[in-house]
């Protein structure tokens, strides 16, 4: 039977949808007058029905829609489990972190262990490693695929090396098949950090299956957005559930928010030097943080979720566009796929080649002139950001192509919310710009 209280969700609801309609109307492409953005959202009444459905609950934290959204997005990646986060970066923190658990024996990360990761990147996917105490190994990238060159692996490993962690770069999938085999030859740790891959895949298989633990983003930039938002995709039980010991304060309980007693033996253990019977829901296990997400974020990322095979296919189809339309501009050096991959775009790069008497400061100026909006390669070169001046690291040789990027080259959006107005009108201004 249907309650008042039920009437009068739906009535809101009803009305949410015609806000949506009269608030956020379709509007016209403008050339030289509409911006161009890099990224941005792409939603409809659904995501806001979701938003007001959940927030009427009033449960703040998580609860059914974050449920919701764990299975499914997990069931997309083709993974065991999704753990939600407050951010792509917070679930970097996690999947390193993960791995310090005395729960891991002697395969856990200690103090002055290195890891392996990629000097032109972004700084969320290798602060982790800092912030864990642990040593960098930065290897240098191969342009025009922005990700990591596999050749430099060995050269990169020590008698301390004991992880990986690599990003697909701007959704183009990295040779995860060699550098899933690398570190199953060394018995090292995998991590993927698919913040801006969710879609990809490497020989037929979805990014984030290759490692032991994978992270994403759901920032409005991403392929879907919850307004602040990540994800931490794993297989195995146990590193799940220290995953999630680490996100929920360090505590040693597994109870969801709003339950007790699931192990049913709440007072019960005996851990530590605690007393027999201490509250299982205050026995902490690990130096923890509180990293969750509330449920009115997760009430967005499962209408967003819903739309993400479309998003995925018109990134594929912005690219393509533009790879087509600029291909002819001999001054630009266009991106390219990594073989035998099939990436989900995040973003078009291009590198300004030095010959050609131009500069990337200049192109990308220009653009940002005509209201094409444009972006750096994230941080060009860590080793040269201020923030890692005092920083222990190691590098592989001088990382020559990790400076090219930092010197050369930007990026270009091509999320779904591009029209192909839009689309024509880069284009057009590009060759204007370069044959001015």
């Amino acid at each position: 039977m249907t309650s008042r209280a039920d009437e009068l969700r739906a009535r809101i609801l009803d009305l949410v949808t015609e806000y949506h309609d009269e608030a956020f109307a379709p509007r016209t492409f403008v050339p030289g007058e509409t911006a161009v953005p890099v990224s941005g959202r792409v939603f409809d009444a659904d995501e806001l029905r979701t938003l007001v459905d959940s927030s009427l609950d009033f449960w703040l934290t998580t609860g059914r829609y974050a449920a919701q959204f764990e299975k499914e997005f997990a069931q997309f990646c083709g993974v065991r489990s999704a753990v939600l986060v407050n951010s792509g970066s917070s679930a970097n923190l996690l999947a390193v972190t993960a791995l310090t658990s005395p729960a891991l024996g002697p395969r856990r990360l200690l103090p002055g262990d290195e890891v392996i990761t990629l000097a032109a990147g972004f700084p969320t996917t290798v602060n982790p490693i800092f912030q864990n105490r642990l040593v960098p190994v930065f290897v240098d990238v191969e342009v025009p695929a922005y990700n990591v060159d596999v050749a430099q692996l060995e050269a990169a490993l020590s008698d301390r090396t004991r992880a990986v962690i690599l990003a697909h770069t701007l959704g183009n999938p990295f040779n995860a098949g060699a550098v899933a085999a690398f570190a199953r030859k060394h018995n090292l740790w995998l991590i993927e950090d698919c913040c801006d891959a969710v879609g990809a895949s490497f020989d037929g298989k979805r990014v984030g299956t290759f490692g032991d633990l994978a992270t994403v983003s759901f920032y409005p930039a991403h392929h879907i957005t919850m307004g602040e938002g990540g994800a931490v995709l794993v297989s195995d039980p146990r590193l799940r559930t220290i995953v999630e010991s680490f996100r929920d304060w360090g505590r040693d309980c597994w109870c969801d928010p709003g339950k007790d007693n699931t192990c049913g033996k709440r007072f019960d253990w005996q851990l530590g030097d605690l007393p027999h019977g201490y509250d299982h829901k205050y026995t902490y296990s690990h130096i923890g943080y509180n990293l969750k997400v509330t449920d009115m974020q997760a009430a967005v990322g499962v209408a967003q979720l819903r739309k993400l095979p479309r998003f995925i296919e018109a990134r594929r189809k912005n690219f393509e566009t533009l790879h087509r339309g600029l291909a002819d501009l001999s001054q630009l050096l266009l991106p390219e796929a990594t073989e035998g991959s099939e990436p989900s775009w995040f973003g078009f790069p291009i590198a300004v080649r030095p010959e050609s008497g131009l500069t990337r400061d200049a192109v990308a100026g220009a653009l940002e002139a005509k209201r094409v909006a444009t972006r750096l390669l994230f941080a060009g070169n860590l080793v040269r950001q201020p923030a890692y001046r005092e920083s222990v690291f190691r590098t592989v040789g001088e990382l020559p192509m990790s400076d090219f990027v930092m010197k050369n080259v930007f990026w270009i959006g091509t999320y779904p919310g591009l029209s192909d107005a839009s689309l024509a009108y880069v284009i057009e201004t590009m060759h204007e710009i370069l044959e001015d």
